[in-house]
């Protein structure tokens, strides 16, 4: 008969996990080092993680804040008020060994599904503001939401990820406008 997970030790390796990421990163991460700073037994990590990102997906799932759903009661204020979350978001140190991180889940399905659910509900508020625009008849059709969260993200994290800085907040400010002139059809300049 196995014996029953503790609880107390999981959320222990857990918080360690997060500690040890967002000081020093991914790619410096390793179960034998949660265990040690955790006071637990190498094989406590192993018994419940096979690698390293399935227990980072984890950490990420338990210890990266929501976005909030700010109805700002427009669009380009949803919009603006999810970049500037999204840019606080890609600002911290621990998002420089993504890359490594994004490789490794490649290669393991239960860590990409643990990492797309999280995904999904960090996403939410923007579709949120997206129905909420439809509503208000700010936008007649409802677009293609990834494409939409992959236009608002994807200068945020080329940057991070590429060039290691954030964007400025006028740089937020295209990225904001030019998503939505793209929603609604107008040609709005910052």
């Amino acid at each position: 008969m196995a014996r029953p997970r503790d609880p107390e030790l999981e959320q222990r390796l857990l918080v360690t996990a997060w500690a040890l990421l967002t000081e020093h990163g991914y790619d410096a991460l390793t179960l034998t080092q949660v265990a040690a700073q955790a006071n637990a037994h190498r094989t406590d990590v192993y018994r419940r993680w096979s690698s390293k990102v399935r227990l980072v997906a984890d950490v990420l799932d338990e210890f990266l804040p929501p976005v909030p759903d700010c109805d700002t009661g427009s669009l380009h204020g949803d919009l603006s008020a999810f970049v500037e979350d999204l840019a606080m978001a890609w600002d911290q140190p621990w998002n420089d060994g993504l890359i490594g991180f994004l490789a490794d889940l490649r290669r393991d399905d239960e860590a990409e599904r643990t990492f797309r659910s999280l995904v999904a509900r960090r996403s939410q508020p923007l579709v949120d503001a997206i129905a909420r625009a439809v509503r208000r008849g700010e936008i007649g059709e409802v677009p293609e939401l990834a494409l939409v969260g992959n236009l608002l993200e994807g200068p945020l994290m080329h940057r991070r990820m590429f060039g290691g800085q954030p964007l400025s907040p006028q740089e937020l400010e295209v990225v904001t406008w030019s998503v939505h002139s793209l929603l609604t059809g107008t040609a709005v300049t910052p």
